[in-house]
């Protein structure tokens, strides 16, 4: 693995960073104040990235962070596709906001899970559309194989009947990704995903949540009583496979997890960057000098950007296996557990050096600590992440080892 920026994505790169300095750090603040407030802004924005990846395989954005890519790749030897082009976009955009990034339009983590299990009809059918993904249910956190949400087939429809909580992006998106269960006797088995577009009779928005961060970002709990959605709105295949158990569906969390840890590897760099900035006004900041021979502030930083490196080669590593058609499921709960509890350490410690500079609101210090403790908890916490790196270790299933 080459562990430099692959020079066809520097561009798209560049241009990231761009859209996170000159668009997204000028609202920021204004919109961490103005919670459920949507960003105008990002309308325009959305347009112009769509614009720009407009027939590009190699895209910046939830929908070609996908396997299904390198699958059809046809040329032999190492490949950096969609899934690494996706995540380098989603590391730069959230070094300048976490979540003006999740409010952006059609770049919803449900959108990555139509790009990871949808067919190719409905990878057609359902472009353009910004969707949310629903997975938690009131009592049933981190265990996404405990959903209650019902799927029962009615002719060409499946009627949905529950609750989701902390759907990001739920009230905005044009449509959500439920996780649902066909025979609840099943188990994990007969969970399986249907894209709801707004406005389905049945389909309602029962609150929008108060956060600690991401703000910007609306977080929506949604109920389905007697929701009739379309049958070809079943994710992938409809059949139920008791042999491959849980596993069509959870390959949705192989591409969404390492787009999380990118976002976690993002604000951290934003709050070091500045970091090392104020630092600089005080101090000699020289990587030459033994760490016993320097301040204890510059130690700290030191060892914090050893510990980001770590966490974003590892996300890199996620993505990469990905693009060459690599089981990645281990290495992308390694990431995330890696990423999102570095940022978590790394936006804290910034603020603490940074003292009362870093704990008012003239500096974005602040925001980035609050923004990234999400990061270690959405998409499984970090406790779920070190179960599922163990089971794979050491071989063991879910009942195995709980």
């Amino acid at each position: 693995m080459n562990l430099e920026t692959p020079k066809k994505f520097r561009g798209l790169v560049n241009q990231a960073h761009q859209v996170a300095e000159n668009y997204f750090r000028p609202i920021s603040r204004k919109y961490d104040k103005a919670e459920h407030a949507y960003p105008k802004e990002l309308g325009l924005l959305a347009a112009l990235l769509d614009g720009m990846n407009a027939g590009s395989p190699d895209a910046i954005g939830a929908t070609s962070a996908s396997k299904r890519g390198a699958a059809r790749e046809q040329q032999e030897g190492i490949k950096n596709g969609g899934n690494l082009s996706a995540l380098l976009g989603v590391m730069e955009l959230c070094w300048g906001d976490v979540g003006l990034l999740l409010a952006m339009p059609r770049q919803g983590l449900g959108n990555a899970a139509i790009a990871a299990v949808a067919n190719d009809e409905q990878l057609a059918r359902f472009s353009g559309t910004w969707a949310a993904m629903a997975i938690t249910e009131p009592g049933c956190g981190s265990d996404s194989a405990a959903i209650r949400t019902t799927a029962i087939k009615d002719g060409d429809h499946y009627v949905l009947n529950g609750e989701k909580i902390y759907v990001t992006s739920g009230a905005r998106a044009d449509s959500v990704v439920v996780w649902a269960t066909l025979d609840k006797s099943l188990g994990r088995a007969a969970i399986k995903s249907f894209v709801v577009e707004h406005g389905t009779p049945g389909m309602s928005v029962t609150r929008l949540e108060k956060k600690l961060g991401i703000k910007a970002s609306d977080t929506a709990a949604i109920s389905f009583s007697d929701c009739r959605v379309p049958a070809a709105n079943l994710l992938g295949n409809p059949e139920i496979d008791v042999q491959k158990g849980f596993a069509g569906v959870m390959e949705t969390f192989d591409n969404t997890r390492p787009l999380v840890a990118g976002m976690a590897v993002g604000v951290a760099k934003a709050s070091l960057d500045r970091t090392r900035e104020l630092l600089k006004k005080v101090c000699t900041l020289d990587y030459r000098t033994p760490l016993l021979s320097v301040s204890h502030a510059e130690a700290t930083l030191y060892r914090l950007e050893a510990e980001w490196e770590a966490a974003r080669l590892l996300t890199m590593k996620a993505a990469w296996m990905a693009d060459n058609k690599l089981p990645n499921s281990k290495e992308a709960s390694i990431a995330k557990a890696k990423a999102g509890r570095v940022a978590n350490e790394v936006t804290l410690k910034c603020v603490e050096l940074a003292g009362a500079l870093g704990y008012g609101e003239d500096e974005l210090l602040e925001k980035w600590a609050r923004d990234s403790k999400i990061l270690d908890i959405f998409e499984g916490t970090q406790q779920i992440q070190l179960l599922i790196v163990a089971r794979r270790l050491l071989g063991k299933s879910s009942s195995e080892l709980k």
